[in-house]
């Protein structure tokens, strides 16, 4: 099935479909497709369920490239604010198999973009737990 596609499945998200990168906003410029004819879309999942979720610590992004669901947080990438990123991750896990289903049955992967410079130092705990959770801050996505 098609990213499109399985956000029309997707009754939280179906209206907030946007062609290319354009549901990122201003931090589309963090994400860098090689071959910009291969995004199928993208989605700013915040937004489109905040009313629904006014409380959780909602994801931010899904970005359709190339077959795959790119699953993108941008957030300040501090050591301190690993909980909370952790958290969002185990939010958006949730919603997938709760809300989404259709989307969590394509291929995906999560990645975080640190919002200004990456303060996480390799080898340190908090770089260790996101690694096995399989995230790591990034300072821009590439997508292949």
């Amino acid at each position: 099935m098609s990213f499109k596609k399985a956000i029309e499945n997707t009754p939280l998200l179906k209206n907030a479909f946007e062609k290319g990168l354009k549901a990122l906003g201003s931090n589309s410029s963090k994400v860098k497709p090689l071959d910009p004819s291969k995004c199928e879309g993208s989605v700013d999942i915040d937004t489109a369920v905040k009313s629904i979720y006014p409380n959780a610590s909602r994801w931010d992004y899904a970005v359709g490239y190339n077959g795959k669901t790119y699953f993108i947080e941008v957030h300040t990438a501090k050591t301190d604010e690993v909980k909370s990123v952790l958290k969002k991750l185990q939010w958006l896990k949730d919603f997938l198999i709760n809300d989404a289903p259709e989307l969590n049955k394509e291929p995906k992967s999560f990645h975080w973009i640190a919002s200004n410079a990456n303060h996480i130092l390799p080898g340190s705990l908090q770089f260790r737990q996101l690694t096995l959770k399989g995230i790591k801050p990034v300072k821009e996505l590439t997508l292949y």
